[in-house]
């Protein structure tokens, strides 16, 4: 039946369970606006509260849900924890699901 599709390959199961997590994670609006920031560059929690509105417990919490998830890392000086996105492939896919709102 499918011999019809020309190099046609079906993702292995880790990589669609990879994927899937990655965009149940995404699936909150506070954490879009959290991958949108970080993907800017390194930030705190106070200012990555202060450019989504929420408040910072609200943030932490997000956030060490995209860590564990692999979509955030960070980096401490002395105090501070800085926090930024682990790489740049989920630009693309935020890019053009926030113009679906356009």
């Amino acid at each position: 039946m499918h011999e019809g599709l020309p190099n046609f390959t079906m993702p292995d199961d880790d990589q669609v369970k990879a994927a899937a997590d990655a965009l149940r994670i995404l699936a909150d609006p506070t954490r879009l606006k959290l991958m949108w920031a970080l993907l800017q560059g390194e930030e705190n929690v106070a200012c990555l509260a202060d450019l989504t509105g929420a408040r910072p417990t609200a943030v932490s919490q997000h956030l060490a849900k995209l860590r564990l998830a692999g979509l955030v890392t960070t980096r401490r000086e002395g105090t501070f924890v800085y926090y930024v996105a682990a790489d740049d492939r989920v630009k693309p896919l935020l890019e053009q699901v926030l113009a679906l709102g356009d």
